[in-house]
């Protein structure tokens, strides 16, 4: 298998100048800098402004005050060190601390860092805690990016779950299919793990992040195919991202791509008010006006993708934002309140769930279920240490 070759050095990048090495670098610093020579031919570097250059080249606007490192305070889900539990069927496992891309409005951009330790090579814990919690019948592999495990010790994880008998489904949640589609088609072992474990009855479902219709490239497509084939199905999430996505064309385009190839429009996201995201952050308002007017152009095919805010209470889905109203309700929630109807007033500049006045009725912070993990909205933003590019 042909592996492409990992960049973690800003100062690699022949297609910048020296002055925006430089600045860059002081980024890279804070917020950890990773990309591959695959998805690095796939950027016109004519132009500027183009979106998949924004979405993993840094940014001196990262740097900027905003947000928390946890903005959906995931520290309040874990049950043990590695394992969350926050919705009653679902269980996450963190499984990999390593991303093959390092997405720049990445939620999750604390476990990178080297004073936290969230995602756990070893599972054990959270696998004993599954097997004793029945009514967890979907599990999700995350971190970081499962796929980049290595073979070996994801068939290692997948039969162990298995060997679970309530685990109905599991999912796997990585952008592998568009970043490194060679880590797919061209692992035969891979596909016979994943054909081996995903049967009529107990499926295997790839949670993709596609989040630009030009990352759906021809061998992006033959991942896609060899997933289909080993009876894998693929879903996509992504936020709706300012300069990268925030065109209802663009965004309709995406939706189409999807569904000619068989992948499920699931998610569009908001994107959470996270430590160095502000560049990518849009209105409310505006980001439901996009995706309806994106839905608009595709068939119900495309339209079956659901807009939502990933809060600290639940997954809230955005029904409609009119006349300085928002209609929200409960899709997911952390405390039983599902399908809850919610209609606030919207000011135009709301960009978050918290924006909204009056939003504290429907829901009280939560408090952390288990002491293994530290709180990293109490961190100082200290320089990302390097990592190893392998």
């Amino acid at each position: 298998m042909v592996k492409p070759n990992y960049i973690t050095n800003i100062n690699a990048i022949q297609h910048l100048s020296e002055e925006e090495k430089r600045i860059l670098q002081t980024v890279s610093e804070k917020f950890v800098f990773r990309l591959n020579d695959y998805y690095l031919n796939l950027i016109d570097w004519s132009d500027p402004q183009d979106p998949l250059r924004k979405l993993v080249i840094p940014s001196s606007e990262e740097l900027l005050e905003y947000g928390r490192w946890d903005a959906s305070d995931e520290d309040t889900n874990y049950v043990v060190q590695g394992c969350q539990h926050k919705y009653s069927t679902t269980a996450l496992l963190l499984v990999s601390e390593v991303c093959g891309a390092y997405c720049r409005y990445c939620f999750r951009k604390r476990l990178f860092r080297s004073d936290v330790k969230e995602a756990m090579l070893d599972v054990v814990d959270g696998l004993e805690y599954i097997e004793k919690t029945p009514e967890i019948n979907n599990v999700l592999l995350t971190g970081g990016d499962p796929l980049m495990l290595g073979t070996p010790k994801l068939r290692w994880i997948i039969e162990s779950l298995r060997n679970i008998d309530h685990v109905q489904i599991i999912r796997i949640g990585s952008k592998m299919p568009v970043f490194n589609p060679m880590r797919i088609f061209e692992d035969k072992e891979l596909l016979d793990l994943l054909r081996e474990h995903s049967s009529v009855h107990k499926k295997i479902y790839v949670m993709a992040h596609i989040n630009h219709p030009r990352e759906i490239t021809s061998d992006a497509l033959k991942a896609i195919e060899a997933l289909h084939e080993a009876g894998v199905i693929i879903v996509n999430q992504t936020p709706v991202l300012k300069g990268i996505n925030d065109d209802p064309t663009v965004l309709g385009n995406l939706l189409d791509k999807l569904s000619w190839a068989g992948v499920t429009p699931y998610y569009f996201f908001v994107n959470r008010p996270v430590a160095g995201n502000s560049s990518f952050v849009l209105p409310l308002e505006q980001v439901y006006h996009i995706v309806e007017e994106a839905k608009a152009k595709t068939s119900g095919l495309g339209k079956r993708v659901k807009l939502v805010m990933s809060h600290t209470s639940g997954k809230i889905e955005i029904l409609a934002i009119e006349n300085g109203k928002a209609y929200l309700k409960y899709h997911q929630s952390r405390d039983g309140k599902y399908g809850k109807l919610m209609i606030l007033d919207c000011p135009p500049t709301a960009s978050w769930f918290d924006d909204l006045p009056n939003n504290e009725q429907f829901w009280e912070k939560p408090t952390k279920k288990t002491d293994s993990v530290v709180s990293v909205n109490q961190l100082s933003p200290i320089p990302q240490k390097k990592r190893p590019s392998n």
